[in-house]
């Protein structure tokens, strides 16, 4: 299938045919991610967030801290 890229506004774009987004299941408003992978233009469902309860799913309530060596300073650093 051959579309067309087409000026809106300041930008330019394209209309997906329905019957090609009824076959993705994607209803309208869908949250997208785009992106160029070389000469392609590569569109798909973004990554759903994850609520603050899924994120902490599986935490223990167990925190172990850890020292970490940044280095020794290398401008006007305070430590």
């Amino acid at each position: 299938m051959t579309i067309t890229l087409q000026k809106w506004g300041n930008s330019q774009g394209i209309r997906i045919p329905k019957h090609m987004l009824d076959e993705l299941n994607w209803p309208e408003s869908e949250p997208l991610e785009m992106k160029i992978d070389g000469n392609r233009i590569i569109i798909e469902p973004a990554q759903k967030r994850k609520s603050i309860q899924e994120l902490f799913a599986d935490y223990d309530g167990r925190y172990d801290s850890e020292t970490i060596d940044w280095g020794t300073p290398v401008g006007d650093e305070v430590w």
